[in-house]
């Protein structure tokens, strides 16, 4: 089969010719019919060599959707054919977290040496998947394969912050989205969508600020040196009662902590490196500040709901796999309206 790989330290990604996977007993093989291209595959991309986590070659791609290509032995309550999404952030499912879905905390995962699709394990931007347990994968229900593969990591992630904030966003509150792009747009949907909070993004593309506008932000403002006193300006001074930073890089960490109120959350989602000091003093009294990482097997099947639903959609573009290398170099152009979807078998 093709897939896309990262080869070499340094290197761009390439297409390649794998042998075909086969399920081994409790196993499923998809024939993936959409993977989702993600920043956080740049970054892993970016890593030296004296600190990459994974075995090379690594198969990219930690959104997929497939139809169930073939059953391992024991595999019970799916059928060839069904379409469904993948659960990416892989556990054990025996501790305590994966025992209440939330494996993306998985206690064991790191000493067990369990790795998600496409950061660690073969991943979706392939002409097939192998999925380690039937319990990673979500019907689709009807929705639309490009459509669904970028809320299993765009959608699922951002829901899974923005749920911790939702008592704080009240009428009348504030929720700022810094940076609008690939997940931020999607934030965007789904603040509008649950809370009654007025949506304020920042990003510093005007087409990503127009994005922002299109998909309900009720402000939308250019993320410079004027920023902050914009927010304070259009929260009466107060600032924000909830902050999402998906760029999680120094100028935009501090902005989110600039904007913050009193005991607001300040939720870093984005991979930029930074941090932001918390102590007395430092912030309003009673900032919360977080790092989230993905969200629980629950939390997927409500995001696919909402979709179902019409309340949250993605803004997508589509490439074939041999055109995949392509889509990343304008993802780290910036030139992604949304999100870049490969179609593997399209």
């Amino acid at each position: 089969m093709k897939a896309l790989q990262y080869r070499t330290i340094g290197a761009a990604p390439e297409v390649v010719t794998v042998p075909d996977p086969e399920p081994g007993p409790g196993q499923v093989l998809l024939k993936v019919t959409a993977a989702g291209v993600c920043h956080s595959d740049i970054a892993v991309m970016s890593w030296p060599a004296e600190s990459f986590p994974y075995e090379l070659p690594l198969t990219l791609g930690h959104e997929g959707v497939g139809t169930v290509a073939a059953l391992g032995a024991g595999v019970t309550g799916l059928s060839e054919g069904d379409p469904v999404a993948v659960y990416g952030p892989w556990g054990c499912g025996t501790c305590a977290k994966c025992a209440q879905g939330k494996e993306n905390y998985c206690l064991r995962a790191d000493a067990l040496g369990i790795r998600p699709p496409g950061l660690g394990s073969p991943g979706a931007i392939a002409e097939y998947l192998l999925v380690d347990d039937p319990r990673h994968l979500v019907p689709l229900d009807g929705l639309d394969p490009v459509a669904a593969v970028p809320l299993t990591d765009a959608g699922l992630t951002p829901y899974h912050a923005i749920k911790r904030s939702l008592p704080k966003l009240v009428p009348g509150s504030t929720a700022v989205v810094i940076g609008s792009g690939g997940l931020g747009h999607v934030a965007i949907q789904l603040l509008r969508a649950l809370t009654p909070a007025r949506v304020v993004a920042l990003d510093i593309s005007a087409d990503k600020l127009r994005l922002a506008r299109e998909v309900g932000a009720h402000e939308a403002v250019l993320s410079d040196a004027n920023a902050d006193d914009a927010v304070r300006a259009l929260t009466g001074g107060l600032g924000a009662e909830a902050v999402f930073d998906f760029v999680g890089a120094e100028p935009t960490v501090r902005t989110a902590g600039a904007v913050a109120a009193m005991e607001a959350d300040v939720t870093i989602v984005g991979i930029g490196g930074a941090a932001l000091p918390v102590g007395f003093g430092t912030l309003p009294f009673e900032v919360s500040v977080t790092a989230p990482y993905w969200g629980s097997r629950g939390e997927l099947i409500e995001v696919l709901g909402l979709a179902r639903s019409g309340a949250v959609s993605v803004h997508t573009e589509t490439y074939t796999l041999d055109e995949a290398p392509l889509a990343y170099e304008r993802l780290h152009a910036g030139k992604i309206d949304g999100r870049a979807v490969i179609l593997p078998n399209g």
